[in-house]
C-alpha cells in the first residue's frame, strides 16, 4: 500500500465538519455531502482503532499525534508514520492482525478472475486461477485500483483494475469510471512503479520549480491543478521539479526515508538537487457503486477501498482521504457482516472465465492508456484510445484489464465537460458549469459480450444513510 498518511479531524483545531467542506470542496461537485459527513464524523475512531493495533504514527515531542498539512485541507490533519511509511505500517498490522485471528483463514498465491453467482445473480464468493473455486455467503471486494493500465503509475503494475471489472461483468451497477486521479510528484527516475515524492514535503515547505528555477504552481491546490501545470511545464520542454533543499535538506533521511531512498537508488540526492517530477496514475475514483454499508447493487456482494464508488471522492479526491475511507467502510462492512450472512451455497462456475492479458498487449494497453486517457483527454485521443482496445479485445479476448480500461474510456468519452481529474481539452469551458451527474453503468444493459456499446446513462447517486446495518 502506497498511502503515506491519513487524513483524520483529531486536533482541537479541527472539527469533522470543515474535514467535510474540504472533501466537498475538493471533490468538484461530485461529492456526496452524506458519505463526506459519515467519513470525517467516523474517522477519528478508526485512528485509535489503528493504534490500539499496534499502527505506529508519529508524535509530536509532547505526545501528541503529529498531523502535517496537504493539499486543498484547510487544517493539518494527516497523520503519519516515519514520514511517508503509514501505509506500509497499516499494512503490517492488519496483517499481523488477521495471521493471529483463529478465524481467518488466509490464501495466498491465488487471482481473482470472476464472481461466482447463482440463477438470480446472487454472488457467492469467487473463481480463481487453477479452477479453484472459493464459496461465500457474502464476499467483499478490496482489490485497489486500476494505475496499472496506465505506463506510469504508483501503482503495482498488477493493479489494473481487474475488481470493479469483475463486478461489472457480473451486473453490478459501476459509477464514474472516467475519474482517474494522478499524483503530480511521482519521482521521475524510470521506475515502474514510479516512487512517490509525497505530498506532505510541499506541507513541509518544499516547492515546486521548472528546469528555469521558477514557480509555476501554487504548491497546495488541488492535485488536478498540480498535474496539469506539472503535464504542461512537461510538455513544453522546462521540465518540473520538487526543490526540498531548505524545507527539508539535512533532515530527509530521517523525516523522508522512503522519498530518500528512491532518490538516493537512483543517483540523486534530495539535499542538494532538486527532485524531477511528473503526474502518474494514482487513485480511482470511480468503482462498483456502494450504500453507507459498502453493500453494491449485487446481492451478497460488497466492495470498499479503491475499486468503490462510495461518494467520498467525486471528481478528485481530497489529499490523504483514501486510507480514510478505506478504514471507515471496512468497519462498517464487519459490523454489517458480524453475525453470518448464512450458508454458503454452492453456485455455478462462469461458463467462460475470462481471459488472461499477454504481456505485449498489456503493455501496448498501458502505452495507450497513458497517451490517450491521462491528465489531459480529448475526443479524438479517447476515441482512438477505444478503438484500439476494442482490437484488442478481438484479438486476445476481454480479458478484465481490457474491461476496466474500456469503462474509463467510455465513459471519458460521455463526460463532455472538464471536471477534477478528468479534463477535456476540447471542452475546456465546462469546468464552470453544473456538473453532469455521475455517470452510472449496469454492463449487462449492454450487449451480451460486453462488446461495443457505451449505454452509459447520466443520474445522480445519493447514497442513503442508515442508523443500522443492511438486512442481507
Amino acid at each position: 500500500m502506497g498511502a503515506r498518511g491519513l487524513a483524520a479531524a483529531l486536533s482541537p483545531e479541527d472539527d469533522p465538519t470543515l474535514h467535510a467542506q474540504d472533501t466537498i470542496a475538493a471533490g468538484a461537485g461530485l461529492v456526496d455531502p452524506e458519505i463526506a459527513a459519515l467519513i470525517a464524523r467516523e474517522g477519528p475512531a478508526r485512528v485509535m482503532d489503528l493504534i490500539a493495533l499496534g499502527v505506529p504514527f508519529d508524535r509530536t515531542p509532547d505526545g501528541k499525534l503529529a498531523q502535517s498539512l496537504e493539499a486543498a485541507h484547510s487544517k493539518p490533519r494527516v497523520v503519519r508514520v516515519a514520514g511517508d511509511l503509514a501505509g506500509k505500517a497499516i499494512m503490517d498490522a492488519l496483517i499481523a492482525a488477521a495471521r493471529a485471528a483463529p478465524h481467518i483463514d488466509i490464501i495466498e498465491n491465488m487471482r481473482a478472475r470472476a464472481l461466482l453467482q447463482d440463477a438470480n445473480g446472487r454472488v457467492h464468493g469467487v473463481w480463481c486461477d487453477g479452477d479453484h473455486s472459493f464459496v461465500a455467503s457474502q464476499t467483499v471486494l478490496a482489490t485497489g485500483g486500476s494505475g496499472g493500465l496506465y505506463a506510469v503509475t504508483t501503482n503495482p503494475p498488477e493493479a489494473m483494475g481487474q475488481g470493479f471489472a469483475m463486478a461489472a461483468r457480473a451486473g453490478a451497477l459501476i459509477a464514474d469510471p472516467e475519474f482517474v486521479q494522478f499524483h503530480p510528484t511521482a519521482i521521475d527516475i524510470g521506475r515502474d512503479p514510479a516512487p512517490l515524492a509525497t505530498e506532505a514535503l510541499r506541507g513541509e515547505g518544499a516547492h515546486l520549480i521548472n528546469g528555469e528555477g521558477k514557480s509555476f504552481i501554487a504548491d497546495l491546490a488541488a492535485r488536478d491543478v498540480v498535474a496539469r501545470a506539472i503535464h504542461v511545464e512537461r510538455a513544453a520542454g522546462r521540465g518540473a521539479f520538487l526543490d526540498a533543499r531548505e524545507a527539508v535538506g539535512a533532515h530527509f533521511p530521517d523525516a523522508f526515508p522512503t522519498v530518500f531512498a528512491a532518490c538516493m537508488g537512483a543517483g540523486l540526492d534530495p539535499r542538494i538537487a532538486p527532485i524531477p517530477v511528473a503526474p502518474a496514475a494514482h487513485y480511482h475514483m470511480g468503482g462498483v457503486v456502494t450504500d453507507v454499508w459498502g453493500r453494491t447493487t449485487l446481492p451478497g456482494l460488497w466492495a470498499v477501498g479503491e475499486c468503490a464508488s462510495t461518494g467520498a471522492h467525486g471528481a478528485n479526491r481530497l489529499a490523504s482521504n483514501s486510507l480514510l475511507e478505506a478504514v471507515v467502510f471496512a468497519n462498517r462492512i464487519a459490523e454489517a457482516l458480524r453475525e453470518d450472512g448464512g450458508p454458503a451455497l454452492s453456485a455455478p462456475e462462469p461458463a467462460a472465465p475470462p481471459p488472461l492479458l499477454p504481456d505485449a498487449p498489456r503493455a501496448e494497453l498501458r502505452q495507450l492508456m497513458q497517451a490517450h486517457v491521462g491528465v489531459v483527454r480529448d475526443a479524438s485521443g479517447l476515441t482512438l484510445a477505444l478503438d484500439r482496445i476494442n482490437a484488442l479485445c478481438d484479438a486476445h479476448g476481454l480479458a478484465n484489464a481490457l474491461l476496466a480500461a474500456r469503462l474509463i474510456v467510455t465513459a471519458a468519452l460521455a463526460r463532455k465537460e472538464s471536471r477534477g481529474a478528468h479534463f477535456r481539452s476540447d471542452y475546456l469551458d465546462a469546468a464552470e458549469k453544473t456538473p453532469q451527474l455521475h455517470h452510472v453503468c449496469c454492463p449487462r444493459s449492454l450487449t451480451s459480450s460486453l462488446s461495443r456499446s457505451s449505454s452509459w446513462r447520466s443520474r445522480r447517486i445519493w447514497a442513503r444513510p442508515a442508523t443500522s446495518p443492511p438486512t442481507r
